[in-house]
């Protein structure tokens, strides 16, 4: 049992939909989502579309359901993907790719979980039966394991560019777009512009229970939704969910800008801690990634301990931590982890010495 005033950093997924979005999805009209009868629902993909400057878009319980759908869609069984290293379809979708899609990760060595058409271009081979054929390029905005960095609109568009030369498709993990919207002021049509298809969270930072909304053309949308059928995706009256999902559009993305603001403010608290190393000019975004090498401990030990405290972030690594601020974590919530990660931190210091 997690205490009730534990300042939680995890992830952004940890949010609860507030009293206002609970209100929102109690009052929702709905109807049958799978024969598309959920005006909610309906309201919600229309929007989205338009939002990502798609044809067409679909409503779906969850990112990862979005990226195995748009690989499974855009390949067949032993094509090949390629992306970042870093990327979330190699590391937290349980093998997805391989297991649904069929398909092989031929990953680019990117800076920050980005790479250039130049890395691109290298990477991409004439077509050949000894080899499996390339089909798909992926990005991930913002790159997660990269510290929440942004791929600059121009880099995207490179990277799409040299992809449709060569003859393949493009998709962007839009898990976290809207962040990098808010951050950069670039709309998130301009940045999936060139991008066959590309999904929007709402379980992260706008604060709902869930759902994605993934987009692209009318007919990859057809695809899509015969495989969101097989998989077992269809929510029935799903417009509860997606009020919570247009209530967050509505109301909670905006104040995505309070939370990089508090993601500078505990990097910049974070640093010159006894053990902790950061550049906190890397924050670009909600999440805030630093090393507990230089304590003696590794990141496993030093988030239970720091959880025992009050405060809750994740091991990234053998030495690597990540925190995610949200909008259940304001900035006097911040001051109060600062001041429990700095007693931590210096009674960590007093014991090894």
């Amino acid at each position: 049992m997690l205490p009730a005033d534990l300042i939680d950093l995890a992830s952004d997924t940890k949010t609860k939909p507030t009293a206002a979005m609970r209100a929102a999805m109690a009052g929702a009209e709905v109807g049958d989502e799978r024969a598309h009868e959920d005006p909610t629902v309906n309201r919600l993909v229309a929007r989205c579309a338009e939002l990502l400057g798609k044809e067409a878009a679909l409503f779906l319980p969850s990112g990862t359901m979005a990226n195995e759908i748009a690989l499974a869609v855009h390949c067949r069984p032993g094509e090949a993907v390629l992306c970042d290293a870093t990327s979330h379809i190699i590391g937290f979708e349980g093998g997805g790719p391989a297991a649904l899609a069929g398909v092989m990760i031929e990953p680019l060595q990117g800076t920050r979980g980005i790479f250039d058409a130049a890395q691109l271009r290298a990477a991409i081979r004439a077509d050949a039966p000894y080899a499996p054929r390339q089909r798909l390029v992926v990005v991930e905005q913002t790159s997660n394991l990269g510290g929440g960095a942004i791929w600059s609109r121009g880099t995207l568009d490179d990277v799409a560019a040299t992809a449709h030369a060569a003859g393949l498709s493009t998709h962007m993990d839009g898990a976290r777009l809207l962040n990098a919207c808010v951050a950069s002021g670039v709309a998130a049509a301009d940045f999936a512009r060139g991008y066959d298809s590309v999904w929007i969270d709402f379980g992260k930072g706008l604060g709902a229970p869930g759902g994605a909304v993934l987009a692209g053309s009318r007919t990859f949308c057809e695809d899509a939704f015969r495989l969101k059928l097989r998989w077992g995706g269809a929510l029935r009256q799903a417009g509860i969910i997606a009020a919570a999902c247009e209530y967050g559009l509505d109301h909670h993305l905006a104040r995505l800008a309070e939370d990089h603001a508090n993601a500078r403010r505990l990097a910049a608290g974070l640093q010159g801690l006894p053990g902790i190393a950061i550049d906190p000019s890397e924050v670009e975004t909600n999440l805030v990634y630093f090393d507990v090498g230089a304590s003696g401990h590794g990141a496993a030990a030093f988030v239970q301990g720091l959880q025992a405290r009050g405060v809750r972030m994740v091991a990234m690594g053998a030495t690597r931590v990540r925190a995610v601020t949200h909008l259940d974590v304001d900035g006097a919530a911040i001051e109060r982890a600062l001041v429990l990660i700095r007693a931590f931190c210096e009674e960590k210091r007093q014991n090894a010495s």
